[in-house]
């Protein structure tokens, strides 16, 4: 294979590995467990379902069921999360190494390790060493932030209004610096006494050049290492800071290591120029697109009414259509050189854009958008819809309804599932059950949980279940993160947590920890009209349901419902 052969193969990776994380981080958030919140005092400062649960086991109060409290202790969600958070950092860490302020470093830095370390085994020693400095800046890093902030303050970041709109303004300020406007760098002072110290030699020196490097290539890493850090610490969990650290400080570190062993493959690296600057502008229009969510989660869960679906889409659109340009050379930015052709990759790359801007367009009249539908707003948010109701043409008639007037149907409309008549208030739903001789599921839902809304587009969809919610349940949707003052009459203080409860989200969110012992979401309890877990007919309570995917599995769950409910009338 010729050189210019090895360059296009190392070349087409790269943008192969690029496009990957284009998709990673449009899905990432897709498959993760939404921590829930419990008490919700106030804007800024609302206490967490976690902290509720921690509280109640300490006191010794409640009493859950053995298998409820199976199935919350068995959620294999929290440990996937911890999975997908360690390889979303992984594919950041690539993406890092081909950035501008890193990319040029590789050949410099593994030329030290080669060549003036005196011996191949010397050098080989080194980079492990400075592949495993780099690896423990970063980790660190990721545990001060989880020591600072706590599992309890983590939790509380996926509702926060105040974090959320933070978290949206700093992805957009990273984005605004990928594309040109200004570079985000550390004092150059910094960088000037840790370079110094590099110079001393000895293990020392050699960890405080990868500190050196942290530094230097601030610009390029710190919007990824920010927008990773945000994903993580809005999760929820203690460790996730740490781990996805650890995923982007093992990418970062494997190219140092893995060319210090092989040098002669350094021949086969396509050369520096204007492509290093296109990988930062791609991820820069991904920061912008991936800062919608944040705001999206503040509309919804404060009522606004800003940001509804078509909007969403249209940005995102808009910022699809400006890419595939920029690839194709027809926009340029301040520090782009000129393009004189379109390089296969880029031809590629751009098509790819293309067609997934194409895509989005069906959904501003409705299209359901499955493969995103998790990171849209709700369904329900869309004003101009003329997709067909799911499961309209196999009902036989039409569903019995009740006279009784809904309790906070108004604030609910941007997450009903058209078609489908909900209720919102658990008191009413246990008045309906009775009036109309139908068993009660209860949702567990959120403003902000993108489980839930991947459950309502991929699998309440398919007519079957749709009917059945329809047809056979009274179904109760209890929005956990609804920022909704009660009224005074309605503020009370848990039994449960010991804490003043002032939202209405708050409301439910304690009533899921203290009666299922449960606080993520979605969660899906099938009750009869009493109030108690349904009974299968070998006396076992039917256990809740958390996101299931997989219909044929879902509907097991639903008709394992209708039949003990049936069996006890």
């Amino acid at each position: 294979m010729t050189a210019a052969a090895k360059s296009f193969f190392v070349k087409t990776t790269f943008f192969i590995c690029l496009t990957a994380i284009c998709f990673f981080a449009a899905g990432i958030n897709t498959a993760k467990a939404q921590a829930a919140d419990t008490s919700g005092v106030s804007f800024t400062n609302i206490p967490t379902a976690a902290d509720s649960i921690a509280m109640h086991k300490k006191a010794q109060v409640a009493k859950a069921t053995k298998a409820i409290t199976h199935t919350a202790a068995t959620d294999p969600k929290k440990h996937k999360s911890l999975w997908e958070i360690f390889i979303e950092g992984f594919l950041g860490g690539f993406a890092a190494v081909i950035m501008p302020c890193i990319y040029p470093l590789l050949p410099l830095t593994v030329s030290f390790f080669t060549k003036k370390a005196g011996s191949r085994a010397k050098g080989i020693g080194q980079s492990l060493l400075y592949g495993l400095s780099i690896i423990v800046i970063y980790v660190g890093l990721g545990v001060v932030i989880s020591a600072l902030f706590g599992s309890d303050a983590l939790n509380a970041l996926a509702t926060n209004g105040i974090f959320n709109i933070f978290f949206f303004l700093l992805l957009v300020i990273f984005g605004i610096s990928f594309l040109g406007a200004f570079e985000i760098t550390l004092p150059s002072s910094l960088g000037n006494k840790l370079d110094a110290n590099a110079d001393k030699g000895g293990v020392a020196g050699i960890f405080f050049m990868a500190a050196t490097l942290v530094v230097v290539s601030f610009s390029c890493t710190g919007p990824i290492i920010g927008t990773l850090l945000v994903d993580a610490a809005s999760k929820g969990d203690r460790l996730a800071p740490a781990i996805g650290m650890l995923g982007f400080s093992a990418a970062l570190a494997l190219p140092f290591t893995a060319f210090a062993l092989f040098p002669s493959a350094l021949k086969s690296l396509p050369k520096s120029g204007g492509w290093l600057n296109t990988v930062k502008v791609v991820l820069g229009f991904l920061e912008i697109g991936f800062a919608l969510k944040f705001l999206s989660n503040v509309d919804l869960a404060y009522h606004w009414n800003w940001f509804d679906r078509e909007i969403f889409l249209s940005i995102w659109i808009a910022l699809g259509a400006l890419l595939g340009l920029y690839l194709l050379g027809k926009l340029k930015f301040s520090h782009d050189s000129d393009v004189g052709h379109v390089s296969i990759p880029r031809f590629f790359l751009s098509v790819i854009v293309f067609a997934f801007t194409i895509y989005m367009i069906p959904g501003l009249w409705g299209a359901p958008l499955k493969s995103i539908s998790a990171f849209l707003p709700p369904m329900a948010t869309q004003d101009f819809d003329l997709s067909p109701i799911p499961g309209g043409n196999t009902t036989t008639a039409p569903a019995q309804q009740s006279a009784l007037v809904k309790k906070y149907a108004g604030s609910y409309t941007r997450i009903a599932t058209r078609g489908l008549d909900a209720w919102y208030d658990y008191e009413q739903a246990l008045q309906v059950s009775k009036e109309l001789h139908k068993p009660i599921m209860i949702d567990f839902t959120g403003f902000n949980c993108v489980n839930c809304r991947k459950m309502e587009a991929d699998v309440w969809t398919d007519p079957r279940v749709f009917n059945h919610l329809k047809n056979d349940f009274v179904l109760l949707q209890l929005v956990v993160d609804d920022k909704a003052e009660l009224t005074a009459a309605e503020k009370f203080t848990s039994t449960y947590s010991g804490k003043q409860v002032t939202t209405l989200g708050g409301k439910w969110s304690d009533f899921e920890a203290s009666r299922f012992n449960a606080n993520s979401q979605p969660l899906y309890v099938l009750l009869d009209g009493d109030g108690n877990v349904l009974v299968d007919s070998t006396g076992k309570q039917i256990d809740p349901s958390p996101a299931n995917y997989n219909v044929e599995s879902y509907l097991k769950f639903l008709e394992s419902g209708i039949t003990a409910y049936k069996s006890k009338k």
